[in-house]
């Protein structure tokens, strides 16, 4: 009984000093973290922070101004723009700007909807003095917001680009299967706002983790991918992107007042599929999340007049890093199209 009492102790003593070296290796890591962001916060960011009303946006510009003007609008959780700057910046002035909760963007005390996305873009363009016409490129969720904006500022928008757009009419009837999956991700968000503010997200960044489940930002210099990284190391960058996909419904309904955007040029890219099949998407309803897909690229389509179809072969729905020619490529048809 003494040799049982012993081991046990032991044990208790082994584990013990594992939670021991876990927890003083956790304060490392928050300690790292914190004085990383204090150290990243002496620094100015690239382009100015404007002041929209409740809070301040970051707006970067580049390029000439003296040529069209190219407005940018991310993913839902996308800060992905900056990877399109140098290409695009050889065609015009590009504005790319951080939305709320992103990058160098303080968070809104307002809810993440479309409408209320609309409302900050055009107070940020108006009081930095950006004047229109503007051809505006949107990525994913991006596309929401765009097109409300164009709906609403048709004076003020000369062209779309609809990267794998979205379209409220098959949003707000998925499946139960994709509702789940909906639920999955902005679960995995509200995971990674406690890994940001712990510090663990830094210590995969320094891993190389962005680039092993993403090879193709390899293609990338440090600079370009330097304020995507910062971004996704922050707290407040998962809580925005949980706030956005839970109000994608409310988005989405404030899209169905748009039967139509007359004959304004769309370039609408379609990719080859939601995700580039892999072992990890056997695990999620591919397919019905493909046939939504094919939908909705049908629906857009049908937003105007003056509409074309531009596929991304070799896509998943990430264009923007997977073929960020074919952006280039749709930006410059538009441009043509507008002389």
């Amino acid at each position: 009984r003494a040799n049982v009492l012993l081991a046990r102790r032991g044990t208790v003593d082994f584990m013990a000093g594992i939670n021991s070296v876990n927890s003083l290796l956790l304060i490392v890591t928050m300690l790292y973290h914190a004085i990383a962001c204090w150290r990243e916060d002496q620094t100015s960011p690239p382009g100015q922070r404007i002041d929209v009303g409740g809070c301040k946006l970051h707006l970067y510009t580049a390029g000439d101004a003296n040529q069209p003007t190219i407005v940018l609008d991310h993913s839902l959780g996308g800060i992905e723009g900056y990877f399109l700057l140098p290409e695009l910046a050889k065609l015009g002035r590009v504005c790319c700007y951080d939305r709320a909760g992103y990058g160098w963007s303080d968070r809104s005390p307002h809810p993440r909807t479309s409408q209320q996305i609309v409302t900050e873009l055009d107070q940020l363009l108006t009081n930095a003095n950006i004047a229109p016409p503007y051809v505006m490129v949107g990525n994913s969720f991006g596309t929401y917001n765009l097109r409300l904006y164009a709906h609403q500022f048709p004076e003020k928008v000369a062209g779309l680009v609809l990267t794998d757009g979205l379209h409220e009419n098959g949003m707000l009837r998925m499946t139960l299967w994709l509702r789940i999956l909906k639920l999955f991700f902005i679960s995995g968000f509200v995971m990674c706002v406690l890994g940001s503010g712990l510090g663990i997200i830094r210590l995969l960044k320094i891993c190389g983790m962005f680039e092993l489940l993403k090879p193709e930002l390899k293609q990338y210099s440090s600079a370009v991918l330097k304020p995507v990284k910062r971004s996704f190391c922050r707290p407040k960058h998962w809580i925005t992107m949980a706030q956005e996909m839970w109000s994608l419904e409310t988005s989405g309904r404030q899209l169905q007042a748009i039967n139509s955007l007359g004959s304004l040029p769309i370039v609408s890219i379609k990719a080859n599929s939601f995700f580039k099949p892999s072992l990890w998407t056997r695990l999620i309803p591919l397919g019905a999340a493909n046939r939504l897909r094919d939908e909705m690229h049908q629906e857009l389509l049908k937003l105007s007049t003056n509409c074309i179809q531009l596929p991304a072969q070799n896509s998943g729905h990430f264009v923007w890093l997977d073929q960020p020619e074919v952006m280039v490529k749709a930006v410059k048809i538009l441009l043509e199209k507008i002389g």
